[in-house]
């Protein structure tokens, strides 16, 4: 199966909190939340849409023109689409809208339990930088903190 990854929209926003509500079901965003995510100027929110129109993932970055830094925000895959690659090219796109608009590093957090992201975005050049302890609530679950450098910026590893 293929997907056509596409900005978002609003009139997104149904099929985006199907995704979220199935994927973060302790912690899923509101739809106010999310749709004021998705009219930000500052944001990049895309879609990964499969060849009969279903949505299959999301993912989003906050990322200001000619600010040194990004975030990422969100990244979500259905159930039935993982492993397939929808989150590498989610990501992927989201960088490179993090250079083009000019950021020199960019941030995300994953949860500590999910291994399986932590290698993803290590594969995709992120390294950890820091813990947020009990940061995924209801549960506690702390946030790896990472960091992906830009090629024309510093070193993603910390010097010290």
């Amino acid at each position: 199966m293929t997907w056509r990854l596409r900005r978002a929209g609003i009139a997104d926003l149904e099929g985006i909190m199907d995704i979220e509500r199935a994927t973060f079901p302790a912690d899923a965003w509101s739809a106010q939340t999310m749709a004021h995510e998705l009219a930000d100027p500052n944001g990049f929110y895309i879609v990964a849409e499969s060849a009969d129109g279903e949505l299959d993932g999301y993912a989003g970055l906050l990322a200001p023109a000619g600010a040194e830094d990004a975030d990422v925000q969100t990244v979500a895959v259905v159930e039935r689409a993982r492993r397939r690659g929808i989150g590498r090219m989610l990501v992927t796109a989201l960088l490179a809208e993090a250079d083009d608009r000019g950021a020199l590093r960019v941030f995300l957090e994953v949860r500590a339990d999910n291994p399986s992201a932590q290698q993803l975005y290590r594969t995709l050049g992120f390294a950890e930088v820091g813990v947020r302890r009990g940061y995924y609530q209801p549960e506690g679950v702390d946030a790896i903190v990472m960091r992906r450098s830009a090629s024309r910026g510093e070193p993603a590893e910390d010097p010290a």
